[in-house]
C-alpha cells in the first residue's frame, strides 16, 4: 500500500504540473475519517454516491417534478449505462440521447482518465450522470496504471487486515472521485476456490463466506466512505458455477446450495448504498433456464430478501449485455435490454454506443404496447436518480 501511494503522488504532481488536475472539481479529502471503521454498520456522512463534477442544475429536484419534465425517451435513457471509447464517444451519446449512465472500460482510451476529462464529459448531461468502472484490483484494473496497482481480492484477503483493506478501499475511492467515477463495479462477493486464472478465481476474497463478508464489507464501506457507490457481484453466486459466461451459458449450483455458501455475504452486505449486479447466471430451482440477469425470479429474490437477506430497493445492475455469449448466442442488444427491463433490472449495461438509439426505439415500442409498465420506468427512474443523489424527495 505505500509503495502505490508514494507512486499516485508522484503521478498527482505530474498530472497537476501538466495542468490536468485543475479540471477536477469532484475530489474529496485525503485522510481516512477517524469515524469510518470496518466493524461501522453504517456509512458515515461521506457516503455520497454522486460527485460535485457531475451534479447540474437539477440536483436536488423533487422525484415528481423531475418525471414531469422528462419524455418517455428521457426517462427510458436514464435506465442505459453504455460503454465509450473516450471523451468524444460520451459526450455526442449524451447530447444525442441524455443517456443516465457511460462505462469506462479496459477499451476507453486512457485520456478520458489521465487527462481528466469526465467532468466536461458530465457537464454535458442535464442529470447526474453515472459514471462506473471495473475496478476491483488485480487482473480487473482501469486505473492501476494511473494511480498503482492494488493486489486481487484474494491476495488482499491473505496477506491484509480488514482494517488495511477498509484503507485500500477508502484511497482508491478517492482516486476514482477525483477522475470523475461515481460508481465502480466492485466488490466481487463471489465465494471461490477456483484456480487464480478461472474466470472468478483470485477475484474472491476467499471460499469461506465468512471472510468473503468481512474483506468485501470492508472495501465496500471504503469506496462508500471516499463517496463511490460499490456495486456487489455477481448475484446470486457465480463462484462454483460451471464456465465462463464470456465465452458461453453457465450453470450454478441450484438454489439451495447457493443459499448456503454463495448468498451469506449477501445477507450482511446489501443496504440501501450499495447497488447490485446479477451474473448471467442460469440457477437451478430459481432462474428456469434464464440467466439472472434477464429473470424476474433472481430480480424478486434480491428485492424482496427471501434469500435470508434485507428487501432491497437500491439499483440493480446487468453484468454486459452485449460481449458476454452467455447472453449474445440468444438476444440481440435491443431483446436483452428488453428483457432485462422486463425483469425489473433498473440499469441496463453494455459496451457500445452505437446501438442506443435502436434500443430506445424499441423501449419505447415495448412500452407502448404494454409489455414494459410506464410506471415501472417512473419508478426506476426515481430509484437511479435518487442514487446517482439527483432527488431531494
Amino acid at each position: 500500500m505505500r509503495i502505490r501511494h508514494s507512486v499516485a503522488a508522484v503521478l498527482t504532481v505530474v498530472l497537476a504540473t501538466a495542468g490536468c488536475a485543475s479540471s477536477d472539481s469532484g475530489s474529496g479529502d485525503t485522510t481516512t475519517p477517524a469515524s469510518s471503521t470496518p466493524g461501522s454498520s453504517t456509512a458515515t456522512a461521506t457516503t455520497t454516491t454522486t460527485t460535485d463534477a457531475t451534479a447540474t442544475a437539477t440536483s436536488g429536484i423533487c422525484g415528481d417534478d423531475l418525471l414531469a419534465r422528462l419524455t418517455l425517451r428521457q426517462k427510458l435513457a436514464q435506465l442505459l449505462n453504455v460503454g465509450v471509447t473516450g471523451a468524444a464517444d460520451a459526450q455526442a451519446i449524451i447530447e444525442a440521447e441524455q443517456i443516465g449512465g457511460i462505462f469506462i472500460g479496459s477499451w476507453t482510451d486512457a485520456s478520458m482518465l489521465t487527462d481528466r476529462l469526465v467532468p466536461q464529459v458530465a457537464a454535458k448531461s442535464e442529470l447526474p450522470l453515472m459514471v462506473t468502472i471495473d475496478e476491483e484490483g488485480g487482473r480487473v484494473s482501469r486505473v492501476g496504471a494511473l494511480f498503482g496497482p492494488d493486489p486481487s481480492a484474494r491476495v488482499t484477503a491473505q496477506t491484509m487486515t480488514v482494517d488495511e483493506t477498509y484503507r485500500m478501499a477508502f484511497e482508491r475511492g478517492q482516486e476514482l472521485k477525483s477522475l470523475g467515477i461515481t460508481v465502480d463495479f466492485a466488490p466481487d462477493v463471489d465465494v471461490s476456490s477456483q484456480p487464480d486464472d478461472s474466470v472468478i478465481g483470485d477475484r474472491s476474497f476467499s471460499d469461506d463466506p465468512a471472510i468473503v463478508t468481512e474483506y468485501a464489507g470492508a472495501y465496500a464501506r471504503g469506496l462508500l466512505d471516499a463517496g463511490i457507490m460499490p456495486v456487489l457481484k455477481h448475484f446470486p453466486g457465480h463462484g462454483s458455477a460451471s464456465g465462463d459466461s464470456h465465452t458461453g451459458a453457465v450453470t450454478t449450483p441450484p438454489i439451495g446450495q447457493l443459499q448456503q455458501i454463495d448468498l451469506v455475504p449477501y445477507r450482511s452486505l446489501v443496504s440501501p448504498e450499495v447497488g447490485v449486479m446479477l451474473g448471467h447466471l442460469d440457477v437451478p430451482g430459481l432462474t428456469g433456464g434464464l440467466p439472472a440477469s434477464i429473470s424476474p425470479a433472481a430480480v424478486d429474490l434480491l428485492r424482496s430478501g427471501a434469500y435470508g437477506g434485507p428487501a432491497f430497493d437500491g439499483v440493480i445492475f446487468t453484468d454486459d449485455l452485449s460481449g458476454m455469449r452467455a447472453i449474445t448466442d440468444t438476444y440481440d442488444i435491443t431483446e436483452a435490454v428488453e428483457a432485462a427491463m422486463v425483469a425489473g433490472v433498473n440499469q441496463a449495461l453494455w459496451l457500445t454506443t452505437a446501438e442506443v438509439p435502436a434500443v430506445l426505439d424499441h423501449l419505447e415500442q415495448v412500452v407502448a404496447e404494454g409489455t414494459l409498465s410506464a410506471e415501472w420506468v417512473d419508478e426506476s427512474v426515481r430509484t437511479v436518480t435518487r442514487a446517482k443523489g439527483g432527488l431531494d424527495c
